[in-house]
């Protein structure tokens, strides 16, 4: 991307399809960029994953969709943490975040709002930006949770962009159901977005820190 080009860069997703329905697009571009990508994921939802599917499915699915994403294997980091438990669990839950930063030393940590309702994702909000508060932090968007959302910084996107994050999001074949979980929504969010720049298709960021060497 121009004028600012992480080489390492964090996703911290409190569910396991967060990153990629948040910014799935941009994860795509900095690959393409030659960017390295680690994805996190806190909680793989088991308690609430429907009856007709294993409750472990969501496990299966991440790791198909980070693939589609071009996110290796081994920078893919799941959590067991119960869904809607995290404020209860803060503690441990930054004591691992700081594990991630001394192990990852992303330049980069792209995370939930600090505005998104849904409780998880508050917790991991706020506990990023705790444990990165000397990194860079772009907040990413999920219309359906942020009560308010900044839209202070956009990444361009192509058409492979966009498709890389749909057909990335098309594993997860156990959230279909999902309003929000569809090609007709992804693309025209995508587009809302890049119509603001006067482009295609984009996604947008609400940035807590830049630091630019």
């Amino acid at each position: 991307m121009k004028g600012f080009n992480p080489q390492k860069v964090l996703v911290l997703a409190p569910h396991t399809d967060d990153g990629e329905l948040g910014c799935g697009g941009t994860i795509s571009k900095l690959i393409d960029s030659g960017a390295e990508v680690f994805y996190a994921a806190f909680s793989a939802c088991q308690q609430s994953v429907l009856k007709q599917f294993p409750s472990d499915i969501l496990i299966t699915e991440v790791k198909a969709a980070t693939k589609v994403l071009g996110i290796q294997p081994e920078n893919l980091i799941l959590f067991d943490y119960d869904v809607r438990t995290f404020n209860f669990r803060r503690q441990e839950i930054l004591d691992d975040i700081i594990k991630l930063r001394t192990k990852i030393n992303p330049d980069l940590v792209l995370m939930p709002s600090e505005n998104d309702m849904h409780q998880d994702h508050s917790t991991i909000a706020s506990e990023g930006l705790r444990a990165f508060k000397f990194c860079s932090i772009m907040c990413y968007e999920l219309p359906w949770n942020n009560l308010t959302f900044k839209t202070s910084t956009f990444v361009h996107l192509e058409e492979k962009h966009v498709k890389m994050k749909i057909d990335a999001l098309k594993e997860y074949k156990s959230q279909a159901h999902r309003p929000y979980a569809n090609e007709e929504f992804l693309r025209s969010l995508a587009r809302t977005r890049g119509v603001q720049i006067g482009a295609k298709y984009a996604e947008t960021f609400d940035i807590i820190r830049l630091i630019i060497d």
